[in-house]
């Protein structure tokens, strides 16, 4: 799809679509909308008038072949009172519109909300959120079936402007939104391939493709036989039941100065999780496809951070393997030692995504990172604690969590903060080893994190447990593409 901002007349505005903003209650009109209301002689606000269309946030209609309007479709969409539209607000306004668009078989759209958007001090981010949700109006996974569904997709879409001073911005913005957009599409595109696709050198193979061509990106992939040489224990001992090679994922992106410290971001790769000997149920086990949820979302941020040359200097680490059972595979009561030293017992063989984020902690230590952040669909407690709205955070620094929250909120791709008190540190003590890879008595996601933070002393640290924002479950499941919204806007406002 291509997004474009332009300066023009709105009712001159050639594309099959045309959408513009209404308030509730008819009282004034927005100047893009005043614009065609004039063109066709008032045919708007008869419209208005008739109550046919509240003006809500949400509310819609359809206007067809509206005299002086070149435009055959004129979708109307409420947007309240003026000034009234929250940012909540503003993107399921979009939400509704870009479906309405998809409805209408309409390939190329024009965007009047420009006005709306300046009514509020984030006019540019509301604009970017515009890009990014046009630019997942196409979004289908339909790779493995015979026969594609028939749909009109939208092929351009532009974004109208009232004033040659704002299109900068506009430019700007439209390009940031794009740009996440299309890390969302690749991250969905991952996650939702089945698992016999969707392998660690699957994974390795994708980082090296999505690379290509790109000056700032760089790849390397670790064998196993690399990591048994740096003493990836922790890694190789989910990797052990599995027929498929684990792989460590190492990507690096350069758009800042030299001498500018890295962000590093670590992204939970487990290709799929049986649960190994400790086995999960055989209900809903299709969905451990979505267990390298993380790994995908590393990827899908870099892609976005390499589209808008955003200046700054970013690695992304991805230790990716399966979790199956097998007469090799780890047992229960196994100790192994990580690449950190630190000895850990084996209580559960499920409780295998932070055994392979231990090493790849340890690994980011050599980057000197300004910050880490390790992305993982690691509990299922999560997903009790908070659902599939809000990611959970944890963190050993109260402004890199903060400024996550920040982040989360301005992208609509929130994160919610949960304690990493010393007080559950107890919780993973073991008599054999040095710790537990389990807790015990409850705090699933916290005792899991209290398990990440004993390989996260030397730097600072959050962890985001996406087990229930990355991917809708049920029937209609699908991936999400979160949370490459936040990730690319915190690194945009504190790394760039």
């Amino acid at each position: 799809m291509e997004i474009t901002v332009s300066k023009q007349a709105v009712q001159e505005t050639n594309a099959q679509c045309l959408i513009l903003p209404v308030y509730a209650g008819g009282r004034s009109m927005a100047p893009e909308t005043e614009a065609c209301n004039e063109a066709c002689g008032g045919a708007i606000e008869g419209f208005m008038k008739r109550g046919d269309l509240s003006g809500e946030p949400g509310s819609r209609a359809m206007l067809y072949d509206l005299p002086g309007i070149k435009s055959p479709r004129v979708l109307l969409i409420g947007c309240g009172a003026p000034g009234s539209m929250s940012l909540t607000h503003w993107r399921k306004m979009l939400d509704t519109a870009v479906a309405a668009a998809g409805e209408a078989n309409a390939r190329t759209v024009a965007v009047a909300l420009t006005s709306v958007a300046l009514e509020n001090a984030d006019t540019n981010l509301r604009l970017q959120h515009l890009a990014q949700a046009f630019g997942l109006a196409n979004y289908r996974f339909t790779a493995f079936k015979s026969k594609q569904p028939k749909r009109t997709n939208i092929a351009r879409v532009t974004l109208i402007v009232g004033a040659h001073d704002a299109l900068p911005a506009a430019k700007r913005a439209a390009a940031t939104g794009a740009a996440i957009a299309a890390g969302m599409r690749y991250t969905r595109d991952l996650a939702n391939r089945p698992a016999n696709e969707c392998t660690p050198a699957y994974l390795a193979s994708s980082a090296r493709g999505m690379v290509k061509g790109r000056s700032r990106l760089s790849v390397k992939v670790l064998s196993e036989a690399e990591m048994k040489k740096l003493g990836m224990g922790a890694l190789l001992s989910v990797a052990a039941g599995s027929a498929q090679p684990a792989k460590f994922i190492v990507l690096e992106y350069k758009g800042g100065a030299k001498t500018r410290r890295p962000v590093a971001l670590v992204g939970k790769g487990v290709t799929f999780d049986t649960g190994g000997i400790s086995i999960k149920p055989a209900a809903n086990m299709a969905e451990m496809k979505y267990d390298m949820a993380g790994a995908a979302s590393v990827l899908g941020t870099m892609l976005a951070i390499d589209d808008m040359a955003l200046n700054a200097n970013v690695v992304g680490l991805i230790p990716a393997t399966e979790n199956m059972p097998s007469g090799t595979a780890t047992k229960p009561g196994d100790v192994v030692t990580s690449m950190s030293g630190q000895t850990i017992e084996i209580l559960n063989t499920d409780a295998e995504g932070r055994l392979i984020l231990s090493d790849a902690l340890t690994y980011a230590e050599r980057y000197n990172p300004t910050a880490v952040i390790d992305i993982a669909t690691l509990t299922g407690a999560c997903i009790v604690a908070l659902g599939h709205h809000a990611s959970g955070l944890m963190a050993n620094d109260d402004e890199l969590a903060e400024h996550l929250i920040a982040s989360g909120n301005k992208a609509g791709d929130r994160a919610w903060r949960l304690p990493l008190w010393d007080d559950y540190q107890s919780q993973i003590d073991s008599n054999v080893a040095d710790f537990a890879n389990l807790g015990v008595q409850g705090a699933g996601s916290i005792t899991a994190a209290c398990f990440l933070s004993r390989f996260a002393k030397s730097f600072k640290w959050a962890h985001l447990d996406i087990a229930g924002s990355a991917w809708n479950p049920g029937q209609n499941k699908a991936a999400t593409g979160r949370p490459v919204p936040l990730l690319v806007q915190y690194l945009i406002d504190h790394a760039g």
